[in-house]
């Protein structure tokens, strides 16, 4: 049998669903998984698929052997300690010039990490995100990698075929940049996703607990959201959610969901990395603290028996005034989720000197990915009009839209605040908004107070330098005078 033109390790959905789409696209693939249970399953899929080319391997030396040169490998395991097996497994077998790559979540600095562990074998190795979930797989993710540009130039002609084709836009993927990079932007982008997912449930929230519209309703609101500036994937899959009944029961399925949000760590690392580059990221760590809130499921019911009470206005509510109000919210909101998420990428990008190009990842989340949205085109424009954009709430076009819809943000704000029904994404947002548009903070008075009880100094805003005041001593001294 003539070589296959790349291989594939590690076959859980993903993993088959990338495989499948690879073959599909004309690309002889190679499969190989520890449980040989799963290789024999991804040929029969490949066979009952179309008769595509994927060949399934029981041990890593045929599987390895079965790769043209220079061989590339395509992992798509676990993030941490499996990815180091299956690399010494892989590794056992390819000789210098051949290529891993890592498709999975990990985190950025244990691909590079490995990339140098590589490079000193001989090895090539890149660490490529993969947004889609398994559908995106099959039929065309959102491909972030990083790495060694030779190894991606060995695989580039795969990539651009197999990842998603968006018209005016071209296949969602790019070279991001050196080192760990692809992997971070993957990360920011699962940061950001948390966010959107947040704020849309909370939009679900006052739409229901405040306007008291039916699944039914939601279904055709956010149908109706998702023709307009809202088009998104999420949203549509939101849409579709309301409108599936219970197959096991009566009512609705989404209302017998368990209110507890899991998580695989990403948004975690997101919110960690903003705190390590002093990156205000108030939306996205509100998404990751509501997360946190939903997993005390037993104590939140107990609370509920607690703090017992009518937390309603009871005011009269137009539905139609609130419907148009959440979405112009759920809009000016989502803007501030980005901006920050951006920065975030930004700001890694100076320490590390990846050079990254924010329109280019605005362009390449336009399809496949889970937080594919019309409004990325917006987002990919605005750093095309000025690559060096401070934050992207002042981009003259969203600056605008902003401002257009604040006054229907804070609306909805007080009515759930008035209605006891929490906001953290939305309020994390129109704070963040409020403070970045101030040119003045009460951090005046915050730094004052360093300066009082730890010496810290402060600067002045009519005199350069830096100061020190003993307040303590002239608080002291007034105060006695006062005797």
């Amino acid at each position: 049998m003539a070589l296959t033109r790349i291989g594939l390790a590690g076959l859980a959905v993903m993993g088959q669903n990338l495989a499948l789409n690879i073959a599909e696209k004309g690309f002889p693939i190679s499969v190989y998984n520890r449980t040989t249970s799963k290789v024999d399953e991804t040929v029969e899929r490949a066979k009952a698929e179309g008769n595509l080319p994927v060949y399934g391997y029981h041990d890593p030396a045929s599987f390895v052997n079965s790769i043209q040169k220079p061989r590339v490998v395509i992992m798509l395991v676990k993030a941490g300690a499996p990815v180091d097996q299956t690399i010494a497994t892989l590794a056992a077998h390819l000789e210098q010039g051949d290529c891993i790559v890592d498709g999975g979540n990990e985190w950025y600095e244990n691909t590079e990490r490995r990339e140098k562990a590589m490079e000193e074998r001989g090895l090539l190795y890149l660490g490529m995100g993969v947004s889609g979930g398994e559908e995106g797989a099959r039929n065309g993710p959102s491909m972030m990698p990083g790495g060694s540009f030779e190894a991606y130039k060995y695989i580039e002609d795969i990539l651009l075929k197999v990842a998603a084709q968006v018209p005016d836009s071209g296949p969602c993927v790019t070279y991001i940049g050196k080192g760990g990079s692809g992997n971070f932007v993957k990360m920011v982008h699962n940061g950001i996703e948390y966010g959107d997912m947040q704020l849309i449930a909370e939009a679900y929230d006052v739409l229901k607990s405040v306007g008291k519209l039916t699944n039914s309703e939601l279904h055709q609101v956010f149908s109706e959201w998702n023709k307009g500036e809202l088009l998104s994937f999420l949203v549509e899959i939101t849409a579709d959610i309301f409108s599936i009944k219970d197959d096991q029961g009566e009512g609705y399925l989404v209302d017998k969901v368990l209110d507890k949000t899991g998580m695989k760590g990403t948004g975690k690392w997101t919110v960690q990395q903003a705190a390590e580059l002093s990156v205000a990221a108030p939306t996205i760590e509100a998404s990751l603290d509501s997360r946190f809130l939903s997993g005390l499921k037993d104590e939140r019911v107990e609370a509920s028996k607690i703090f017992q009470g009518d937390f309603s206005s009871n005011l009269p509510v137009d539905k139609a005034q609130l419907i148009d109000d959440v979405r112009q919210a759920l809009y000016a909101s989502k803007i501030c989720s980005y901006a920050q998420g951006m920065n975030i990428i930004k700001a890694k990008s100076t320490e590390k000197g990846w050079g990254l190009n924010l329109g280019e990842l605005a362009r390449i989340w336009k399809g496949g990915c889970i937080i594919r949205a019309i409004f990325l085109d917006r987002i990919n424009k605005a750093y095309d009009r000025n690559p060096d954009l401070a934050n992207l709430l002042v981009d003259p076009e969203f600056a605008q839209e902003i401002m257009d819809r604040q006054a229907a943000w804070r609306r909805v704000l007080c009515l759930s605040i008035n209605n006891g029904v929490s906001t953290p994404g939305m309020s994390a947002s129109l704070a963040y908004f409020d403070s970045y548009r101030r040119d003045r903070l009460p951090a005046n008075l915050v730094q004052a107070q360093r300066d009082y009880f730890g010496a810290h100094t402060y600067e002045r805003v009519d005199v350069p330098g830096s100061f020190h005041t003993e307040w303590f001593k002239i608080a002291r001294n007034l105060n006695q005078s006062k005797i």
